[in-house]
């Protein structure tokens, strides 16, 4: 069983900051990605960033240099601080976690951010 809980989307205003943080719950496999996406209507889902189990991260060109993503594989959390935000920004946030083997994939239900100019 998967459970992945998000929290810390919202509404601010261009310039501003948000975190979001998405905590897992899995008890049969290790997790080896853990990620961000992004979707807005009418939209595929996009990575905006994700961070395998070493450490080593990789971002979308609209995240890098103002987000930063973090996980705690302790903990199996993830976090995405996200700065300087743009109305283009705005969307809804998926955590995304995967194992191995890629049949292991699961997604979160989502957390709105809205970003006004």
């Amino acid at each position: 069983q998967v459970q992945l809980v998000e929290s810390g989307g919202g509404s601010v205003q261009s310039g501003g900051s948000l975190r979001l943080s998405c905590t897992a719950s899995v008890d049969f496999f290790i997790i080896a990605v853990m990620g961000w996406y992004r979707q807005v209507p009418g939209s595929q889902r996009e990575l905006v960033a994700d961070v395998a189990r070493d450490g080593s991260s990789n971002y979308a060109d609209v995240a890098r240099d103002r987000f930063t993503i973090s996980r705690d594989n302790a903990k199996n959390t993830v976090s995405l601080e996200m700065n300087s935000l743009k109305p283009e920004d705005t969307g809804v946030y998926f955590c995304n976690v995967r194992g191995c083997n890629s049949e292991l994939n699961y997604w979160g239900s989502g957390t709105l951010v809205t970003v006004s100019s």
